[in-house]
């Protein structure tokens, strides 16, 4: 018999791909058959993939790295959100506000009432009085401001006589000091300073009895136009158009005025204050022209202590 030549199996390949072509010898295959549970050969020459598993995981390390990324990134701009809407306009580069003018007063507080006493505006204060120490009353001077010492006073209170010397002529010194004492004025309180830009600011704090006393004496001192006693230095006057009407308490009553043009040597500006029992006189001036922001804003704040 004539001896046959030893073939191999040709591994099996999947359908619909061409199977390689044999090797030229006959030589016998040492390669063990494949299994058929396992995946198919790549075609020679061509680079096996990787497996699937392999490419999921690198796949998700790359989603996971851009996803801290954008955290960290939507961290860093919400952090930097919240810090400009916290932050005051002044500490931001860039957007700083410019000064209106305003004077930098300290925290302002109203003085503890006596033990069991009401507010001047509580519903049992029927005569409206303030019982805190009109002393304790007085607007605190702005920061870096020079104490006028001339108005301290014997233990803080000011002699009458001292007051009446705001009016120009003899006769007013003389017919307001008598209306004070017909109305039963009890003392005088003041406080003065004077700023860097020159401005002096003098406050006087006037308490009588009951608030009834003080509506008619208040109407006894002021118009709506001008005040009834030109105070010196501001011998013609006009109602201060300018002062926001609601930039006071509603329990207080207010009038302001400025000197009318053309102004002397400096410009007075000034305001009657009525609250209860006591009748606040705001006295601002300064050399050739006073603003009229820190003078609003001295009246708006002692009045709201007295309110």
């Amino acid at each position: 018999m004539t001896e046959q030549p030893q073939t191999t199996d040709a591994p099996v390949e999947p359908a619909g791909q061409r199977a390689p072509e044999p090797p030229p010898t006959p030589a016998p295959d040492p390669t063990p058959a494949p299994d058929p549970s396992a995946a198919p050969a790549a075609p020679a020459g061509d680079e096996a993939p990787l497996p699937a598993p392999r490419k999921d995981r690198r796949v998700l390390r790359a989603v996971l790295r851009w996803t801290a990324v954008v955290t960290v990134f939507a961290a860093l701009g919400a952090g930097t959100a919240y810090g400009i809407t916290r932050a005051d306009r002044t500490d931001l580069p860039g957007l700083a506000t410019e000064s209106d003018g305003r004077w930098a007063y300290p925290e302002i507080e109203r003085p503890p009432l006596p033990s069991g006493s009401p507010g001047p505006f509580d519903s049992a204060n029927l005569v409206n009085a303030h019982y805190a120490d009109l002393r304790a009353l007085l607007l605190p001077a702005p920061e870096g401001a020079t104490d006028d010492k001339a108005l301290h006073g014997a233990d803080g209170w000011l002699p009458t006589k001292d007051l009446l010397e705001l009016y120009t002529a003899e006769a007013d010194q003389e017919e307001v000091g008598q209306l004070l004492t017909d109305h039963g004025l009890r003392h005088v309180a003041a406080r003065g300073w004077t700023t860097a830009d020159g401005t002096r600011t003098r406050i006087y704090l006037l308490q009588f009895g009951t608030a009834e006393v003080v509506d008619e004496l208040f109407g006894a001192l002021v118009r709506y136009d001008r005040p009834e006693y030109a105070l010196s230095g501001a011998a013609e006057t006009t109602n201060d158009e300018d002062y926001p009407a609601s930039a006071v308490p509603a329990q207080i009553t207010r009038y302001a005025y400025d000197e009318a043009e053309p102004y002397g040597p400096e410009q007075v500006r000034q305001a009657y204050v009525q609250a209860g029992d006591v009748i606040g006189l705001v006295v601002q001036s300064r050399k050739g022209t006073a603003a009229a922001v820190p003078f609003q804003q001295t009246v708006t704040l002692q009045s709201e202590l007295l309110a």
